[in-house]
């Protein structure tokens, strides 16, 4: 069972490590395709990886909305939580 800040903490260091963004802008609001000018497939990645992590398939259907990080946390919180 994974809590709101492990989460949180998992997508920072994915992020930060493997998309090499700058942790410092990594805010809860922070735009994942405007401001850490994320694309589509790094999108894919990011699920991908944190499928890896949660031992869970992520529906691509459930990011499409996704546009912050907060986003991202509360799609993977609602996931772990099933």
């Amino acid at each position: 069972m994974y809590t709101k800040e492990d989460i949180l903490k998992m997508v920072k260091e994915i992020l930060v490590n493997d998309f090499e963004c700058d942790e410092e802008k990594l805010v809860p609001e922070v735009k994942l395709f405007e401001e850490l000018d994320l694309d589509s497939i790094d999108a894919v990645d990011l699920i991908v990886k944190l499928q890896t992590i949660i031992k869970k398939k992520v529906n691509p259907e459930d990011f499409k909305q996704i546009r912050t990080l907060d986003d991202v946390v509360v799609a993977i919180e609602k996931l772990v939580n099933e």
